[in-house]
């Protein structure tokens, strides 16, 4: 039983270090992408342009839109107090209806 323990454990030290030195260069440099292109830089650059004019810089749902409103003031107050009177809105920490 001894040997047998013995010489797993020797097996698996072995193994592992035969992982080990599968190891590569540090820096990941056999992941980098390699490109070999045969377009000038002038090309590129008319293309970027033309991409850039078609998308927009803008974030999604940035601009506020406006709006002139009618109402009086005091009157839209006065529905809103008599909304949560009668249990039309819901308040408190517990605002489920």
């Amino acid at each position: 039983m001894n040997k047998t323990a013995r010489f797993l454990s020797i097996a698996a030290v072995t193994a592992f270090t035969a992982f080990g030195a599968q190891a590569d260069e540090a820096d990941g440099s056999q992941y980098a992408l390699q490109f070999d292109t045969n377009r000038t830089r002038a090309e590129v650059q008319a293309e970027a342009a033309t991409v850039a004019q078609t998308r927009s810089q803008e974030p999604a749902g940035s601009r506020v839109v406006t709006y002139s409103s009618t109402a009086d003031r005091a009157a839209v107050r006065a529905q809103a107090a008599e909304a949560l009177r009668l249990g039309q809105i819901p308040h408190g920490e517990f605002s489920a209806m």
